[in-house]
């Protein structure tokens, strides 16, 4: 069965949408027909295109309010309207959360937390002001609702979107719907840094109980319909990407103990 959404004359800006996961999101909204706004502090090797189209790139740090404004600003400009805000920039590297510097903290906090409520609310402006408003989508992770050992603080961050969501979504309202997608395990271009070589990502998959790790198309997709008027009715929501989640722990402990029986 295939499924079109038609994203024509409607533009959209993805923060970190020219790696990763935010690529695979800016690739299935050029697909879609969108006008896409991509940002990020360096340049991609190769633009994003898809669908005969052409991701805009906005050099930009999204933790400065002062360069969210101008990637907003290029957006409206370039393309006269702001109809999707898909806040994907964010991550953390491996701390200890006894060690960790205080400035490390600061930092992943602003990226992950800080700066999308600040590129929200710039968003929001705008959308307000047109006459069939808008949708923001925070890009959040299941380490925001479970237990995130070695990423503290981008855990407590991604908690803090999903609460924001919900906020948002009741100050906002009826114009902008604001909703969240919690992603599980995504397989990207970095994946082998925080899952290890092809064989290692194969036993990490067989933990999925759909078998596979995540594609940031499958992230594109929630978006799409996040974004869409087949989710008219769907604000402060929080949608669960991750093939089912993890298998209970206990579970290996009691398969082992009937073994031994």
């Amino acid at each position: 069965m295939a499924v079109t959404l038609d994203f024509s004359g409607r533009v959209a800006i993805v923060t970190g949408g020219a790696r990763g996961v935010g690529r695979g999101i800016t690739r299935r909204f050029l697909e879609a027909g969108a006008d896409v706004v991509v940002c990020g502090r360096n340049a991609p090797d190769e633009p994003v295109v898809a669908g005969g189209r052409e991701a805009f790139f906005v050099t930009a740090d999204v933790r400065d309010i002062e360069q969210i404004d101008r990637v907003v600003t290029a957006a409206t400009e370039r393309f006269g309207r702001l109809d999707v805000l898909v806040n994907n920039a964010g991550g953390a590297p491996y701390a200890d959360a006894a060690t960790a510097s205080p400035r490390f903290s600061e930092r992943i906090l602003a990226l992950n937390l800080t700066a999308p409520i600040h590129f929200a609310q710039r968003a929001n402006a705008v959308m307000q002001r047109q006459s069939d408003g808008g949708s923001i989508l925070q890009i959040t992770s299941v380490s925001g609702i479970r237990p995130s050992p070695g990423t503290a603080a981008y855990g407590a961050a991604k908690a803090g979107l999903v609460s924001l969501t919900q906020t948002l979504a009741v100050e906002w309202a009826p114009k902008v719907r604001v909703n969240a997608i919690a992603a599980g395990m995504i397989r990207t271009e970095q994946a082998e840094l925080h899952y290890g070589d092809e064989e290692a990502m194969r036993r990490v998959a067989a933990t999925v109980p759909l078998g596979r790790l995540g594609d940031p198309g499958d992230v594109g997709d929630a978006c799409l319909f996040l974004a869409s008027p087949l989710a008219s009715y769907v604000t402060g929501a929080t949608l669960l990407l991750h093939g089912g989640g993890e298998r209970p722990a206990f579970l290996g402990a009691v398969d082992g103990a009937e073994e031994k029986s």
